[in-house]
């Protein structure tokens, strides 16, 4: 009769992965001895197009002027509302 109970590492699934002891690469402890790892990434200041328009100042009138403009109407709305009802 077999048992039909199945430990860990047997059966369909992947197994536990390699013995950690024989992996090659790793020093006693589990360090890594330099040469193993890929370098590091050498940062992003290349990337993408030179930038030539940066403006230094804070909003535009235009866009402070509309929205100056939307605010006003709405409070000038409420106050007459209030007045009418």
């Amino acid at each position: 009769m077999s048992d039909s109970h199945q430990g860990p590492g047997q059966g369909p699934g992947p197994g536990p992965g390699p013995d950690p002891d024989r992996a090659p690469g790793l020093e006693p402890g589990g360090g890594v001895p330099p040469g193993e790892t890929p370098p590091g990434e050498g940062g992003l200041s290349g990337a993408g197009p030179r930038e030539t328009h940066n403006p230094t100042r804070g909003w535009a009138k235009g866009p402070l002027v509309l929205i100056a403009l939307v605010v006003l109407l709405f409070a000038v709305g409420f106050l007459a509302y209030a007045v009418y009802v």
